[in-house]
């Protein structure tokens, strides 16, 4: 498969400042002048991203399918709000708005904290069995050409048919994840995993791990996705001071508590990405090439949160260091989205594909 990019849509200008969970509402022309510049900057995917407080993202991803001819919405999706029959008509007919351009990406949610709030007091280890049985079930109804009845741990019904069902076939399911019930569920059942950027000797053992459980399954190994949010200037030193003011922004922000109420949760975060990451930061600011883990710190890794700094050309070849561990699947956001999303498609998405495109002249010769 080719090495692909993502971006990640945001809702409003005001989510287009440093702190990516400032949203504060919805604005269209916003929404769709964004999802247009990753059309037309060459970004191959784009995360409608889910959160309690967020504008809902099964709309946003049917307003970015409409108003774009190319790039393919992933849907992040959280089990426990929609019942998994609902949700496969839902989401095929999503899938078929957007002529056979969705993902879907699997929350199983990595705060109980931020869980209570939509009335889901399942505890993590419940609601990654949750996933797993969901998938089971989208997967199910997809693929059946009569009623399909289902009796399992979290879920019961009988007789469902939906008349509609995605272009091709299935959507593809993306899983994410940093524990070992990630692993299993996104060994077993995603066709894609997604995982935040961490040191390259890190984010291999976890590929492994995955890739560990899929082997003992006997099914295709995921597609790797990883995340990072690159800062880049024309050089890297002009990278450096744009990073370090984009962090006193990030400070400031996440001192703000009346911005960041809906989306704050508080102390240690629970997930074990979040952690994951707060303890490499312990061990070092800069990692690798180019790996900055201060704004991991600043927003107590609220998501993916580390960054990639230095020129295009610095930014490129770390993006490419792991392509060469195994990850296809290139999310790239910045703290500054939409202004970033173009810098990046001009400056640093051509550099790698023509790094990609010149090895595979190189072993074909």
């Amino acid at each position: 498969m080719p090495v692909e990019f993502i971006s990640a849509v945001h809702t409003d200008s005001g989510a287009s400042g440093p702190a990516a969970a400032s949203r504060t509402g919805f604005d269209p022309a916003y929404l769709r002048r964004y999802a247009r510049a990753l059309d037309d900057g060459g970004f191959d995917h784009t995360l409608v991203a889910y959160h309690s407080a967020s504008p809902d993202a099964l709309q946003v991803a049917q307003f970015v399918a409409t108003h774009t001819e190319r790039v393919r919405p992933i849907l992040a999706h959280r089990p426990g709000v929609v019942f998994p029959t609902h949700a496969a008509r839902a989401l095929a007919t999503l899938d078929r708005i957007s002529d056979g351009r969705l993902s879907l990406h699997i929350i199983s949610g990595g705060s109980d904290e931020e869980q209570h709030r939509e009335g889901d007091y399942l505890n993590k280890t419940e609601r990654y069995e949750r996933s797993d049985e969901y998938i089971q079930i989208l997967r199910k109804v997809w693929r059946s050409d009569g009623p399909v009845s289902h009796e399992g741990k979290y879920f019961r019904f009988e007789g469902y048919h939906s008349d509609v069902k995605p272009v091709h076939g299935l959507v593809p399911i993306s899983v994410g994840g940093s524990s070992q019930d990630a692993y299993r569920v996104g060994g077993q059942q995603g066709d894609i995993f997604g995982l935040w950027g961490e040191p390259l000797k890190e984010t291999a053992e976890q590929i492994a791990a995955v890739n560990a459980v899929a082997d003992a399954a006997g099914r295709p190994r995921p597609r790797i996705w990883v995340s990072f949010r690159p800062i880049i200037a024309p050089t890297d030193e002009l990278a450096w001071e744009k990073a370090h003011s984009t962090l006193g922004v990030l400070q400031d922000q996440a001192a703000n508590t009346e911005l960041l109420r809906h989306y704050r949760t508080t102390g240690r975060p629970a997930n074990v990405g979040s952690q994951r990451l707060l303890d490499i930061a312990g061990r070092g600011e800069v990692h690798d090439r180019c790996l900055w883990t201060a704004p991991a710190v600043a927003t107590n890794a609220a998501g993916a949160s580390t960054a990639l700094v230095g020129s295009p050309e610095t930014v490129a070849k770390a993006l490419l260091d792991y392509v060469d561990i195994g990850c296809d699947l290139l999310s790239i956001r910045g703290y500054d989205p939409l202004n970033d999303a173009i810098d990046y498609a001009r400056h640093v998405l051509p550099l790698v594909r023509q790094e990609l495109a010149h090895r595979a002249t190189t072993r074909a010769a």
